[in-house]
């Protein structure tokens, strides 16, 4: 279309549409829409959820965003914080709002950290992760025949695999070992 002094009407009208697309406009009623509902504004005075349900206990202090004034009546104690990871996380929840990516990169970090010591707990507990994490089933459930003729898309970084899941094994008893020979030494 050339351009023209007068702009054409960029919607139609109500009536055109009517006629035009079946069924447009079915909801223009209230009471025709299911989600009207939802949508009436709750009386801010009464809040029912938290009227009718006793919340759970806080055992210990969780972590709750800054953004939010008080915890949800159900929060998850599966996993709580703990050592070095923990005061990370408390750090990251206390200080920085959710919408900061200094929070998240927080959290990343204390995951990495309750990593690192999980691995370090299975050094000293004699469980090591690679044999724990799925080696003998790579042999004995025919992993390496699943890999190829498959299409998948793990196929093109499964090199990486044994050096990322052995290589710090591999490197912690590098260094394990050169402290027991300079000890020795001495």
């Amino acid at each position: 279309m050339t351009y023209t002094a007068d702009k054409p009407a960029l919607i139609p009208p109500s009536d055109e549409l009517r006629r035009r697309i079946p069924g447009w406009g079915v909801d223009l009623d209230p009471r025709d829409r299911p989600s009207v509902p939802r949508l009436r504004p709750l009386d801010p005075a009464v809040d029912v959820a938290r009227s009718t349900v006793e919340p759970q206990p806080e055992r210990w202090p969780r972590e709750r965003s800054i953004e939010h004034g008080q915890m949800p009546i159900v929060f998850g104690t599966s996993c709580p914080p703990k050592g070095l990871s923990g005061m990370i996380r408390r750090y990251s929840y206390r200080r920085f709002s959710e919408a900061r990516a200094a929070h998240w990169l927080l959290l990343i970090a204390a995951d990495r950290v309750d990593a690192a010591g999980s691995h370090a707990r299975a050094l000293v507990t004699l469980h090591p992760d690679p044999i724990a994490s799925g080696l003998r089933s790579e042999r004995g459930r025919a992993g390496i025949r699943s890999r190829f003729g498959q299409r998948r898309s793990d196929v093109k970084h499964q090199w990486l695999d044994p050096v990322v899941v052995v290589g710090p094994w591999l490197a912690l008893t590098a260094v394990v070992v050169a402290i027991a020979n300079r000890l020795r030494a001495r």
